[in-house]
């Protein structure tokens, strides 16, 4: 677990959660690649905590989809579930679709202008390459939508089953291209939403969020060792 330093926790907050924090980032982010041991004892060490808080964690990041725990074994970072990856797209697209037709028949005051600024900082961080960064800013940008429509209590409900499908996401950011294709995607919506377009922003929200399971093929033969499709025959 190289890929994981030593993490000075925050005395003043629980243990148990922000170790599931720092794990779950380092996960999403590809840090703890698909298959990697997550020893219990090791991890209490570079945290600083007992392994309890540890146990904790891993439950709830097995619950989650993103480790696999094999009692008396071992537990691993799970690979990438194309059929998961497959259900979470379909739930967020439905919340997603309903969100900016509501947005866009009736948009708050001052949403466009927080999306245009939430547009110009992924620019500067796709320029930069700081993959890591963009996809927090992507988050941000769609955490802002789910908050102007009254539906911020979704984006936790939507972040816990999405992990295999975020960590598809983020194999394919590097792909040559897939950051233009996002700018391009979220200025179709926030053009949709400023026009009073529902379908306009629905349109081009869809075909934002259908990008990376489109290339589900290519990504699954340049990293063949982290996908798996357990709906397979």
């Amino acid at each position: 677990m190289n890929a994981l330093p030593k993490f000075r926790l925050d005395r003043t907050r629980l243990a148990t959660p922000q170790v599931l924090e720092r794990l779950r980032e380092a996960i999403m982010a590809l840090d703890l690649a698909p298959g990697t041991v997550l020893a219990r004892q090791e991890l209490a060490e570079q945290f600083g905590v007992s392994q309890t808080p540890v146990r904790e964690a891993l439950m709830r990041l097995n619950e989650e989809g993103l480790v696999d725990v094999f009692p008396q074994h071992a537990t691993l970072v799970s690979r990438i579930d194309i059929g998961a990856a497959r259900q979470a797209h379909f739930l967020r697209r439905a919340i997603e679709l309903e969100l900016v037709r509501e947005l866009a028949l009736q948009p708050p005051a001052g949403l466009v202008q927080a999306l245009e600024r939430q547009i110009a900082l992924q620019q500067a961080l796709a320029e930069a390459q700081q993959y890591g960064e963009f996809v927090a800013a992507d988050r941000r940008f769609h955490q802002l939508l789910y908050e102007a429509g009254g539906m911020a209590a979704l984006v936790d409900l939507v972040g816990r089953v999405s992990g295999h499908v975020d960590r598809l996401r983020r194999l394919h950011l590097p792909t040559a291209g897939k950051t233009a294709s996002i700018l391009r995607d979220h200025r179709a919506i926030v053009a949709g939403i400023a026009a009073g377009g529902p379908q306009a922003a629905q349109e081009a929200l869809r075909a934002h969020l259908s990008g990376t399971l489109s290339a589900v093929e290519e990504i699954r033969r340049l990293h063949p060792d982290y996908v798996v499709d357990e709906g397979a025959v």
